[in-house]
């Protein structure tokens, strides 16, 4: 397969501002969309070569003002269904975080912006892998993390995960904060977002949860 440089990526994108749901590189996304707006984003998306949506974070600005985040993650429409009442259940699979250029006005009723790709080369490249990755000690504290969130995983998938599939599918879908998920996505590598996902469950562990600033 012919790897995939920055100049192959489309200039513009579809942006999809959604707080919590994170994407990233060679990541899967399922998302259920019914809001007639994204459902016309869906189909105007799948009539491009690309396939590509944006997803990202909205934040909020110095002022108060709701924003977008300054980076996002883009990913390639694989998968689509339709259900009987009109929504569409899709995925989709991470092919790169770019930076927020400028949305862009225009009649559409959904978001397009204007993005750049090249601060982020290594996320079109090989996986990522972590040489310092204390397996054993993320997965016992995994384990202590779920058990005070009431939740539990399929442990043995877990031990047999490649590095960057772990830690990229906990950063995923474990269940933080937007601005951690943002922070996650912004990791400049896989070792330091392992450092970041493991400094996120600690957090909670020692009840960062109640102690957080609003």
């Amino acid at each position: 397969m012919r790897m995939i440089k920055p100049s192959d990526l489309p200039a513009q994108i579809p942006l999809f501002p959604l707080p919590g749901a994170l994407l990233l590189p060679r990541g899967r996304l399922p998302l259920h969309i019914f809001e007639p707006r994204y459902l016309q984003m869906i189909e105007d998306c799948m009539a491009t070569p690309h396939r590509l949506i944006g997803m990202i974070q909205p934040c909020k600005g110095r002022d108060g003002a709701q924003k977008l985040s300054a980076i996002g993650c883009a990913g390639r429409l694989t998968g689509f269904s339709e259900t009987e009442d009109g929504r569409y259940m899709i995925t989709l699979s991470g092919v790169s975080r770019f930076r927020l250029q400028r949305e862009i006005a225009g009649s559409c009723p959904y978001i397009r912006a204007e993005i750049g790709w090249t601060d982020f080369p290594r996320d079109i490249g090989a996986p990522e892998h972590d040489p310092g990755f204390d397996r054993d000690g993320l997965l016992d504290l995994l384990g202590r993390y779920l058990h005070t969130q009431g939740l539990d995983t399929d442990w043995e998938a877990l031990k047999d995960a490649e590095d960057e599939f772990l830690i990229n599918a906990l950063s995923m879908l474990l269940p933080f904060e937007p601005e951690d998920k943002q922070a996650l996505l912004e990791a400049p590598s896989l070792p330091t977002r392992r450092e970041t996902l493991v400094t996120l469950m600690e957090f909670v562990l020692h009840g960062g949860i109640e102690e957080r600033p609003q």
